[in-house]
């Protein structure tokens, strides 16, 4: 859609923000990730355009509804926490059912767009339903059975996980409880409720959520009983204390005593069953109270194996007519700052001299004492070019899905430009582009694996490979292979950092600059996002430690400032290949 169209549908959503929330600040952007909130401003997924492209999408109006309950009713900030995993997934969906509930009270005509953004995520979850883990499936089935929804014929097993959940589905069941919670907190409770509802499962011995869901990966029964007692382990056990305050102050008093709830309350239905034993409910409280180090969330995103990663040297291989075209257009965007930044370090060189010398040129300033002074013998100076230009560059793309369309296009004329302004002023430079796909034979390596009994919890790349590609290596002139830029899929930016990084730091320069253009936070089909964010963070601070001069630069999307210490947004598309520029000409005219 037009970047005008897309401005104009930005106000008049604005406009209903207002209305829904009656906040006269709100805003409403429409950008890569989401749907979030970002204070007043509600942060729209651009995706939703590609699937409606008429300007009264009723999808992005269904999202809008979305957050604008949660802005009305929820504790959104205290809900978002990273390390709830599974917890958190869960409370999440049974906040957005009870805050859209009260909104539909409020403003029933809204039916029509929530039930237009509920089908198009029981699509996207259709679509990716083979590359989902068991516990996002599960997952998944919980949402649709707190929403009232049927499952889908074409998710494999959707039918015998939502037949397993009415073991959890009776009157007094934690599942009726999330439908009755009236409050950010009492969600959260009644997730973890759940979370210690399918986990009892395994410890108690019961066979319903197996013998009904056990088609699910084809596992044994003690596999799928490693897999009932896992679910939700990860989890962050301050969860639901970091969600009021006075629970927390309460916990504060009485140390310890709040974390163990649920596994009190798994411990007593244990100790209820015919047949249990002191011992047996002594050995359920500590999983249920996620103690066991084993289950401890990694910082680090491990891929299962790196063998089908794939790097494409793409250099001098590009179409040369589509280079020369894409290199008119950068030089017309950027040309004037190109010429100014030449003349900064023109001038920083000629005012850098080493004098006192006994031969070189002759230095004026040493003229008088040259005529005054017997025996003067050095007035000579020698020029140094130490100007900065001793610097390599690297820029390296995000090539997500999210980038398809007019975001590719601008990001292929930045690269442009600034690949071209780099290579006429003497600085070395590489441009980098990353992504993952699923590959078919990364997928048989992660079934064998797992069908071996290999514990597969450490890592968090499964199924796909990383796609990286070179369009142009530093030792290369010839920069045609950057019109050959495209989208890939997903996007595991730590991975690929660390692998620009790698090239930067084998090259000679006196500084290195790593500029990372990105449209939202790091992604993959088979990842859990918290780790990818962790990772992330932890990849980082490793690079900026080997003296890297890291830069974020965000299209759309203000992700890169939660990770990288220098960020700069580009909220218009337009903008991207001047601000991008204007950026990397600052880094380069300071000394660090």
């Amino acid at each position: 859609m037009d970047s005008t169209l897309i401005d104009d549908l930005e106000v008049r959503l604005g406009k209903l923000a207002r209305v829904l929330t009656g906040a006269a600040s709100a805003t409403v952007s429409i950008g890569a990730g989401g749907p979030r909130l970002e204070g007043e401003r509600f942060v729209l997924p651009s995706r939703a355009l590609e699937i409606e492209k008429d300007s009264e999408s009723l999808l992005l109006t269904g999202y809008l509804d979305l957050l604008a309950a949660r802005w009305r009713f929820s504790a959104v900030e205290r809900l978002d926490v990273a390390q709830a995993g599974v917890t958190g997934r869960i409370a999440q969906a049974i906040e957005d059912r009870r805050v859209v509930a009260r909104l539909l009270a409020d403003f029933p005509g809204a039916q029509q767009y929530v039930t237009r953004w509920r089908a198009q995520l029981a699509r996207d979850a259709a679509r990716r339903w083979q590359t989902l883990t068991w516990s996002e499936r599960l997952v998944w089935a919980i949402e649709r059975t707190l929403w009232h929804e049927m499952p889908d014929v074409n998710e494999r097993d959707a039918v015998s996980l939502a037949a397993a959940l009415r073991t959890l589905d009776d009157a007094q069941g934690p599942l009726a409880s999330a439908r009755a919670s009236d409050s950010t907190h009492a969600s959260v409770r009644a997730a973890q409720a759940i979370v210690a509802g399918v986990r009892s499962l395994a410890s108690r011995g019961a066979n319903n959520m197996m013998q009904s869901a056990r088609p699910i990966e084809a596992l044994d029964d003690d596999a799928f009983a490693r897999e009932l007692d896992a679910f939700g382990a990860q989890d962050d056990t301050d969860f639901a204390l970091t969600l009021d305050a006075d629970e927390a102050a309460k916990a504060s008093r009485e140390p310890g005593a709040q974390l163990l709830d649920s596994a009190a309350q798994a411990q007593a239905d244990t100790s209820s069953a015919p047949g249990a034993t002191l011992s047996d409910a002594d050995a359920t409280a500590p999983r249920a109270a996620s103690v066991d180090a084993a289950f401890i969330r990694p910082l680090r995103s491990i891929p299962l194996t790196t063998a089908f990663d794939v790097i494409t040297d793409l250099t001098g291989s590009g179409d040369a007519t589509a280079w020369r075209k894409l290199r008119t257009l950068a030089r017309a965007e950027t040309g004037a700052l190109k010429i100014h930044l030449e003349r900064v370090l023109k001038a920083d060189e000629l005012t850098h001299w080493k004098r006192e010398q006994e031969r070189g040129e002759i230095d004026r300033a040493a003229l008088a004492r040259l005529a005054v002074s017997r025996g003067y013998r050095t007035p000579f100076r020698v020029s140094t070019h130490a100007s900065g230009r001793d610097a390599a560059v690297t820029l390296l793309l995000d090539l997500s899905g999210s980038m398809a369309g007019r975001k590719i296009e601008l990001a292929r004329l930045c690269a442009a430009a600034l690949t071209d302004a780099l290579i006429q002023l003497d600085f070395e430079a590489e441009v980098l582009g990353y992504s993952s796909i699923e590959s078919p034979s990364m997928r048989e390596h992660y079934e064998r694996e797992r069908v071996s009994g290999v514990d597969l919890r450490a890592y968090n790349r499964f199924v796909e490979r990383l796609d990286l590609r070179v369009f142009k290596r530093f030792d290369a002139r010839d920069p045609s292979g950057l019109a050959a830029i495209e989208c890939g899929h997903e996007n595991p930016d730590g991975e690929a950092l660390t692998w620009a990084a790698m090239r930067l730091i084998a090259r000679k320069a006196r500084r290195r600059l790593l500029f990372v253009l990105s449209d939202g936070l790091p992604s993959t089909s088979d990842g859990d996002p918290a780790i990818l964010r962790s990772d992330l963070h932890a990849r980082v601070a490793e690079v900026s430690g080997q003296g890297i001069e890291l830069v974020g630069i965000g299209i759309q999307d203000d992700a890169v400032e939660a990770f990288y210490p220098h960020a700069v947004v580009v909220r218009k598309l337009h903008e991207l290949p001047s601000v991008a520029f204007a950026t990397l000409s600052r880094m380069l005219a300071r000394r660090r």
